[in-house]
């Protein structure tokens, strides 16, 4: 199966699978968020209770698995964004800019405080 790596190409797979099974008219913005809460949570799942020693076991046991809820994760990211008109691709790009502002590599370099405590 040949795989799209593009932003906009995946979402028009998301799309199309969405349409063709007529759910756009569940996927209103609210439940769409909602959705992507709930699958993020799945993602977190994983790693609920493990000791950090077995994180990284875990990990690679359930790569898998892990692969599936951040596919979830991201397909409605990617649906969400299209549905509020939102070009992800150029708000990655903003977002990163601006974080390069509040974090600075030279105070931040090797450094996990918030940028109002640097």
């Amino acid at each position: 199966m040949p795989y799209v790596s593009d932003i906009k190409a995946l979402t028009q797979k998301i799309k199309k699978f969405r349409d063709d099974r007529d759910w756009l008219q569940f996927h209103n913005h609210k439940d769409m968020a909602l959705s992507l809460v709930l699958e993020a949570a799945e993602v977190l799942e994983h790693f609920q209770w493990k000791k950090p020693e077995e994180v990284e076991t875990h990990a690679r046991k359930c790569k898998t698995e892990i692969a599936e809820e951040l596919a979830d994760v991201a397909m409605y990211l990617l649906e969400l964004a299209d549905n509020l008109g939102i070009n992800l691709s150029e708000a990655i790009e903003l977002k990163l800019h601006k974080n390069a502002q509040k974090y600075p590599i030279k105070k931040a370099r090797g450094c996990a405080k918030k940028y109002t405590q640097l």
